[in-house]
């Protein structure tokens, strides 16, 4: 299947481009079981009756946003809709964002019609240690079908576990004790992988394997890097926590929010952090959020940081996010820099990059048509393609 009479606009795989441009003028797309496996300029040497002219529209890599609560907190359907905190437990690393997302709320549709085909979802901020996160495709029949990897674990400083556990009069209720906690649960689950390590590597000492602990079990893939630790963090010295516990243990990281990271972007460049940024189109609604501003993306990536952009869904709508990174650029974001944000740059900082967020050979066909410039709030997004299925046409 082709979609062609395309401009096309991939992020890295410039090699596809002519002429030192950044995109390929008109060409077009192959894909095959849900996969490209072609991008060129011209036409297609045999057009059948399957393929899509698209008239001379933009082609992007279907938007990604790295952040959200999709699925978790439902469309209009108050506390009975809300399955994004389980805050009985201060630590619940244990928990599966899967059994709690509901695959048809009415945002997924307002997702597919905006261009977003992937993001990444999750339990919130409540808990110092929360939940899975998942990456997940914006249309499907189930949570199953739609799921594309476990891609993290969900960390959270500052204000929110403080005023959620303070209500309970139970701990966590300052940040020393929020970052106690979350230190014991990981030398806590350190442990326990060492100690089960060591009796699996002897037959004769597998009777000493340790008693079966749940959340120490979820805690062992984040321990061995095969997920990435998420902290929500809004506050400089409260980013600057996430960091340093992470470089305890060794953890792969993400900064969440990063509201302040602007005050400490030379030391986050420093160690090469990544962060997703927003939501955008806020207000300073709760302390933590005092040093929001709308050049915070544009700094960080000056200094070396890995920036997405995200609406953190429902904070900002999703259907909002290519807006949301607009004003990062109007603020200072390298034009480039923006749509990678929601795109590759996205992909890469959750680690899906393997998967989707580029249009290039070997990644699945997730594909966003506009009939304009994505930063313009007058464009208008035609078609949305995932895995080489026309799910949304205007």
């Amino acid at each position: 299947m082709y979609f062609y009479n395309a401009k096309i606009y991939p992020q890295k795989a410039y090699e596809y481009c002519a002429d030192g441009i950044s995109f390929i003028p008109c060409g077009f797309v192959r894909v095959e079981n849900g996969k490209i496996t072609e991008v060129s300029g011209g036409t297609p040497i045999k057009i059948s009756e399957g393929d899509v002219d698209l008239h001379g529209m933009r082609l992007y890599p279907g938007f990604i946003d790295a952040h959200t609560h999709m699925g978790l907190i439902g469309d209009g359907q108050g506390a009975e809709g809300e399955d994004v905190n389980e805050d009985s437990d201060p630590v619940t690393p244990h928990l599966r964002t899967i059994d709690g997302l509901c695959h048809n709320d009415g945002y997924f549709a307002d997702a597919v019609r905006a261009g977003v085909t992937c993001v990444v979802t999750g339990v919130g901020s409540s808990n110092p240690i929360g939940g899975d996160l998942i990456a997940v495709k914006t249309a499907g029949r189930s949570a199953d079908e739609m799921l594309v990897r476990r891609v993290g674990i969900k960390f959270a400083l500052g204000e929110n576990p403080k005023s959620t556990f303070s209500d309970k009069e139970s701990a966590p209720v300052t940040r020393m004790a929020t970052a106690a906690v979350i230190r014991e649960a990981l030398f806590k689950a350190k442990r326990y992988m060492q100690d089960k390590l060591s009796a699996e590597e002897n037959e004769e000492s597998l009777s000493e394997l340790p008693e079966f602990d749940m959340k120490s079990e979820a805690l062992i893939p984040l321990l061995k890097g095969e997920l990435k630790a998420h902290f929500h963090c809004h506050r400089a010295d409260d980013i600057l926590t996430a960091v340093r516990i992470a470089e305890e243990f060794s953890l792969d990281y993400v900064l969440i929010h990063c509201t302040e990271g602007h005050l400490s972007a030379d030391i986050l460049g420093e160690k090469k952090a990544s962060a997703v940024v927003g939501p955008i189109l806020c207000d300073r609604g709760k302390p933590e959020l005092a040093g929001q501003r709308l050049e915070n993306a544009a700094v960080l990536h000056k200094n070396g940081v890995r920036v997405a952009i995200c609406t953190d869904h429902p904070e900002t709508p999703i259907q909002y996010l290519q807006t949301s990174a607009a004003y990062c650029v109007k603020a200072g974001l390298p034009r480039e820099a923006g749509i990678r944000s929601i795109t590759c740059t996205a992909a890469e900082i959750a680690g899906i990059g393997d998967i989707t967020g580029d249009i290039t050979v070997g990644l699945d066909a997730d594909f966003a048509v506009t009939d304009g410039d994505p930063f313009d709030i007058m464009t208008n997004v035609k078609m949305t393609v995932i895995g080489g299925k026309i799910v949304y046409r205007a």
